[in-house]
């Protein structure tokens, strides 16, 4: 069957809801609105409140009730409407869900999932377009998952949640629009594994997100010049699977780190710091990064466009890459 990126959000979250008898969803405007970005609408009228719980405009207060429900054996599904939002709980999520099976020694775990849409490219300025995943990367104790296909939109959360530790899902507002064809049975995706999306053999890009749509463009016109790209999906961003992207660096021995957060101290600059240090001695170039522009993203189109990285800024960069 045929699915949107948000209808698919839907369908594996409803599959949640109905098949673990312990999850519940809960946060602003998830009820009656049916979420900031429709993602639940119609789960309450059809699940009841016991399973779709409204909240106050609180994120430090329901984050903190969902660490709590996680570590009293519940399954609770938390949304934050969009990243941003996630730093009004940045205590709770990273003082208390990363930290307590650690501090209590492995006898407290927090199985909490926390929902929330990140990215740019809808103009709504600078306090409404972060891409701060990387942030949360750098946190451990956590696990920070990015689904950039449908298919990964709609089965994540069913993994998210058999995970002891909490899992952050980032759901990027620009791939609401995308469809593809789907099973009919919900797919449970491997959180563990980044994905060859399309293999190449004279460079490898490494993206997650918005960026493999950009990548997977980008391929397509480089491809018609005879330069063979290699695109992985990371998937997850904490913990990375290096291995899957030290494999390909060095069997195409370049390599482009595409990313929506910023250059500086980004995902993308851990990406590179790795492929240096393993595979340094395969690489026939250095390894090239493309990012969000150090500024805070711009409402006009026209500069928000330009703050991003878009299809021509790929090609570019793997036309001087190559050489």
């Amino acid at each position: 069957m045929k699915l949107d990126y948000r209808g698919a959000l839907r369908d594996g979250l409803r599959h949640a809801l109905i098949n673990e008898p312990r999850a519940f969803l809960m946060g602003e405007d998830v009820g009656a609105y049916g979420g900031c970005f429709a993602v639940s609408l119609g789960l309450l009228e059809e699940l009841g409140e016991h399973k779709v719980r409204d909240t106050p405009l609180s994120e430090s207060a329901f984050v903190g009730a969902g660490i709590g429900a996680a570590m009293g054996g519940l399954r609770p599904i938390v949304e934050i409407m969009t990243v941003n939002f996630s730093l009004l709980a940045l205590d709770q999520i990273m003082n208390n869900a990363a930290t307590y099976l650690h501090m209590s020694g492995g006898q407290f775990p927090v199985p909490l999932v926390i929902r929330m849409t990140t990215g740019a490219g809808r103009q709504l300025a600078a306090q409404h377009s972060h891409s701060l995943e990387g942030w949360y990367a750098h946190i451990p104790g956590l696990r920070v998952v990015a689904p950039a296909t449908v298919a990964d939109a709609r089965g994540m959360l069913w993994t998210a949640l058999a995970d002891p530790d909490p899992v952050l899902i980032f759901e990027h507002a620009a791939l609401f629009g995308i469809s593809d064809e789907v099973a009919d049975e919900l797919e449970p995706v491997d959180l563990d594994r980044a994905a060859i999306r399309r293999a190449g053999t004279d460079l490898t890009i490494v993206t997650y997100g918005s960026g493999l749509h950009r990548s997977l463009e980008a391929a397509e016109v480089l491809a018609a010049d005879g330069i063979s790209v290699e695109v992985i999906d990371l998937r997850t961003l904490r913990p990375l699977d290096s291995t899957t992207f030290l494999d390909s660096v060095s069997r195409t021995h370049r390599a482009l780190v595409v990313e929506e957060g910023w250059r500086t101290g980004g995902i993308g600059a851990e990406i590179a710091a790795q492929i240096s240090e393993e595979v340094f001695w395969d690489l026939d170039a250095p390894v090239g990064r493309l990012a969000t522009a150090e500024v805070p993203v711009p409402y006009a189109q026209h500069l928000e466009a330009a703050a991003l990285v878009q299809v021509d800024d790929v090609v570019a960069a793997v036309r001087a890459t190559i050489g």
